[in-house]
């Protein structure tokens, strides 16, 4: 089995799991599994009458499973969290923690093709049993999506040319691997901010294959509904569209517009914010630098 501080170590462990504020005997669940850094420790918290759901799609998770009778692994897309839930006969529970973003063994591991550290095939499939790859999104989509998918999701001022630079390139050859893609961008990539500006390229492709927003978006909709009165949310982002996305749900029950408002005017939430928002102490992000751009914000079930 695979130690879990080589699959991921995870971030802000203390304080996302102090957001959940445990019951021992309460029902809990991990939509992000991972390597179980998080999970582990939520059931040191539980006693024996509490449960713990996992949910990972990715397969190399399995390897993760503690051995734990209060602990069930679903290996679903957190999206259909309601759905699965029933399914294992539960309809309300205590706690959701989340850890958005790419697990340290995805960037790791150089065939999954998530780093740019290293030259793979166009891949950052979460789920590897997915047909969209990141091959099928830079040799496939129109130039007009392209350029909405760098400007949204990797926030670039020049996504329109980086659009068309790979339309043009593809004509005369696939661009199959991080190298080829890499040639292809060079252009746009600034002396001493390389690594940062394809970072970007690389995020925006990642958050296409995987529907990353759309994800989060279906599964917070669902939280007024799974979590009981008093129940936590904890929740960590890594960039500023996900961030944005969870602090107003917190604040507004929505994601675009005002705040719903009662007959007298009041404001009508399903969630009060717990806290300020919370970020890693410069002491975890020189022990793991993939902690500097995550956000821990924690609400409470109305």
């Amino acid at each position: 089995m695979m130690m879990e501080y080589e699959y991921h170590n995870p971030v802000l462990l203390k304080e996302t799991v102090d957001g959940l504020n445990i019951k021992e005997d309460g029902v809990y669940v991990d939509v992000t599994f991972g390597g179980g850094g998080h999970s582990r420790e939520i059931l040191k918290r539980l006693g024996p009458g509490g449960k713990l759901f996992g949910f990972d799609q990715d397969a190399d998770a399995l390897d993760n499973v503690p051995d734990d009778e209060r602990f069930v692994l679903i290996s679903e897309n957190f999206r259909f969290v309601k759905r699965f839930l029933r399914f294992h006969g539960v309809k309300k529970v205590d706690g959701v923690l989340g850890d958005f973003g790419v697990s340290s063994h995805q960037f790791d591991v150089p065939e999954r093709g998530f780093s740019t550290r290293f030259d793979a095939e166009l891949d950052m499939r979460m789920n590897q049993q997915s047909e969209v790859s990141a091959y099928s999104v830079v040799n496939e989509y129109e130039e007009a999506d392209l350029r909405m998918m760098f400007s949204m999701y990797g926030e670039l001022r020049n996504a329109g040319a980086i659009a068309r630079a790979i339309v043009g390139a593809r004509k005369d050859e696939e661009i199959k691997t991080g190298e080829d893609l890499k040639k292809v961008v060079s252009k746009f990539l600034p002396r001493f901010k390389e690594n940062k500006v394809l970072a970007q390229i690389y995020q925006a492709i990642r958050i296409e294959v995987n529907e990353e927003v759309e994800v989060l978006k279906e599964f917070l909709l669902q939280m007024p509904e799974v979590l009981n009165e008093g129940g936590r949310l904890s929740l960590i982002s890594y960039h500023s569209l996900e961030d944005r996305l969870v602090k107003r749900f917190i604040r507004d029950g929505k994601f675009q517009g005002q705040a719903e408002k009662d007959f007298y005017g009041n404001i009508d939430v399903p969630f009060k914010k717990v806290g300020g928002l919370i970020v890693p102490t410069e002491e975890e992000i020189a022990l793991n630098n993939r902690a500097r751009s995550a956000k821990l914000r924690v609400a409470e079930r109305i």
